[in-house]
C-alpha cells in the first residue's frame, strides 16, 4: 500500500522561512490590522491599524514597516466562512496578496483568521476597554491575534 502525497495545503506555512520575523496582517474593508513577531517567534505584539485608502498607498506603508522591521514572511488573515467554505472576502483577501506579491519577494502564506476579531473583542470587553478604544485596536489585536496562532503551529 502507497502512502498518498499531503496535500499542498496541509501546512498553510510551509512556505514561511526557518528564520526571521513574521508580519501579519488582518485585512477590514476600512482598516489592516498589523502585528510583528519577535525575532524569535515567541510573541505577536500589535503594531498599528492602517486607515485603507488606495491600494498603493496601503502597500507603499506595509513596505515601509518591512524594512523597519526586517521581516522575512508575511501572513495574511483568511477570513473562511464558519463552515469552511470561501466566500467573497476570501476572495478579495487572495487578490490583494496577488497585488501585494508584485511590490514583495517575501512569502506570503495565509492562516485561518474565524473568530479572531470575535475572540479579541471578548478580550477587550473583559479587560473593561471603553467601546471607541476597543474600535481604535481590535484590527491591530486581531492581526496579533492571527500571528500567534500561526507563531504557535511554527513550533509544533
Amino acid at each position: 500500500m502507497t502512502e498518498e502525497p499531503i496535500p499542498e495545503f496541509a501546512n498553510p506555512l510551509a512556505s514561511i522561512p526557518a528564520t526571521g520575523r513574521i508580519m501579519a496582517l488582518d485585512l477590514g474593508t476600512k482598516t489592516i490590522g498589523v502585528a510583528i513577531s519577535d525575532g524569535m517567534r515567541y510573541s505577536a505584539t500589535p503594531l498599528e491599524t492602517i486607515r485603507r485608502t488606495k491600494f498603493t498607498q496601503d502597500a507603499e506603508r506595509l513596505i515601509q514597516l518591512i524594512g523597519e522591521n526586517q521581516i522575512a514572511a508575511i501572513i495574511l488573515g483568511l477570513p473562511l466562512n464558519m463552515d469552511g467554505s470561501e466566500g467573497p472576502r476570501v476572495q478579495s483577501t487572495r487578490a490583494f496578496a496577488r497585488n501585494l506579491a508584485q511590490k514583495t519577494a517575501l512569502p506570503i502564506a495565509f492562516w485561518d483568521e474565524r473568530l479572531s476579531t470575535s475572540a479579541v473583542t471578548r478580550m477587550m470587553i473583559e479587560a473593561d476597554l471603553r467601546r471607541d478604544r476597543r474600535a481604535e485596536v481590535v484590527d491591530k489585536l486581531a492581526a496579533s491575534y492571527i500571528l500567534q496562532g500561526a507563531l504557535d503551529r511554527l513550533r509544533l
